[in-house]
């Protein structure tokens, strides 16, 4: 969510043309979670519309939120190690300083907005933002989105309030950003640093049905989502190294893409082959994502206008995820409040979507994006000037 949507050169600020088939797979993952949260809120299924479509077809298209962050979590890895790439040569030439300032410059600028709009809406008790004090206290919430324990905080006391529930995967995210430079450093990006994401991918199943005994904490903690993270790292590093032929390429493309399908689409046949059980669903997803990250890197083509709104959501997927819980929350409390019919429910999950897509759009143009040229740029100077 938080990567770059372009691989970045050594020196400079830009980098290559944006990978349009990343931006679709990033527009489909922030679809799925916007259209969740509506429908937890504005149930689909209570309209004529959405009686018409199947159970299982109503599965697909609402509830794989949670399957949508974890192809972003394999896309963040896949971003970062491509840049790392592109801008120091070697992992283990991964400058420390400046992978933290350049994720700083990325990250902090909305992480620290959105905490500062949550807590005024919290202090001025606006219904749906106001944090529950018999659970969390507001510095709790505060802190544990500034030390990246904000998921490890809600497996314990259970759900905060909407925007900032949504930051549960961001501190999985900062946790591998704050050790992945040192690691990289510490094991000189060699084969130790393929064994030690390999043995990642290898206890996330684990972590997700033997290692826990809380559900929330099977699915947020850190080890049972950083087998997504680490399997994007090697397939950069794999789409780095390795020239893949026009035929294998092929079959790389159709492998990853029939596995996102099975677990996005057919939940019963999961069911049956034990993925659910032994919590392989997540490590098949996030394999597919990988082998498609890996097809786009190298035969990737640009999109077509059919697939321009996707990329639109793509381009802004980390803006749209922080704060369209915002637009989330206040359309469904109107919904509910100017007692709308049901009937009319499809046009709002359309209307909400878009104005999510929108407001994040706007954030990413005109305050995170001028905030993260001007940051980069300021550092790039005064490394210059030393």
């Amino acid at each position: 969510m938080t990567s770059d949507g372009a691989a970045i050169a050594p020196g400079v600020t830009t980098g290559r043309p944006r990978l349009d088939g990343i931006d679709v797979l990033r527009g489909l993952s922030i679809l799925a979670v916007i259209l969740l949260h509506i429908n937890i809120r504005i149930p689909l299924d209570k309209s004529a519309a959405g009686q018409l479509i199947s159970k299982d077809g109503l599965r697909i298209l609402l509830w794989n939120g949670y399957n949508g962050v974890i192809v972003f979590f394999a896309v963040s890895g896949f971003l970062i190690t491509t840049n790392c790439l592109q801008r120091w040569g070697t992992l283990r030439d991964v400058a420390i300083r400046g992978f933290y300032r350049l994720r700083f410059a990325r990250i902090a600028p909305l992480l620290l907005a959105l905490l500062a709009l949550s807590s005024a809406l919290h202090f001025a008790r606006v219904e749906g933002f106001v944090i529950d004090s018999s659970k969390f206290s507001w510095a709790q919430a505060m802190f544990s989105a500034l030390t990246f324990h904000l998921n490890w905080l809600e497996a314990r006391h259970g759900y905060l309030p909407a925007n900032l529930d949504v930051l549960w995967s961001l501190s999985i995210e900062e946790m591998f950003y704050v050790f992945f430079p040192l690691v990289c450093f510490g094991l000189r990006g060699g084969r130790a640093l393929i064994v030690l994401l390999l043995a990642f991918v290898a206890v996330g199943p684990f972590a997700r049905t033997v290692l826990t005994q809380n559900e929330m904490w099977a699915d947020h903690s850190y080890l049972s989502c950083m087998d997504a993270i680490a399997l994007g790292c090697m397939a950069a590093m794999a789409a780095k190294r390795f020239v893949i032929g026009r035929k294998m390429l092929l079959a790389v493309r159709v492998t990853g893409l029939a596995l996102v399908i099975l677990v996005t689409c057919f939940r019963r046949q999961c069911w049956q082959l034990g993925l659910y059980k032994h919590g392989l669903d997540v490590t098949a997803l996030a394999l597919g994502t990988a082998l498609l990250l890996m097809a786009i890197a190298q035969g990737g083509k640009p999109g077509s206008w059919l697939t321009a709104p996707l990329r639109w959501f793509g381009r802004n997927s980390y803006e749209v995820y922080l704060t369209h819980s915002f637009v989330v929350v206040t359309l469904t409390q109107l919904f509910v409040a100017t007692g709308s019919r049901y009937a009319w429910s499809p046009l709002w999950f359309v209307a909400v979507a878009g104005l999510s897509g929108g407001l994040g759009a706007c954030v990413a143009r005109y305050y995170s994006e001028p905030l993260n040229r001007k940051l980069r740029a300021g550092w790039i100077r005064a490394g210059t000037k030393q």
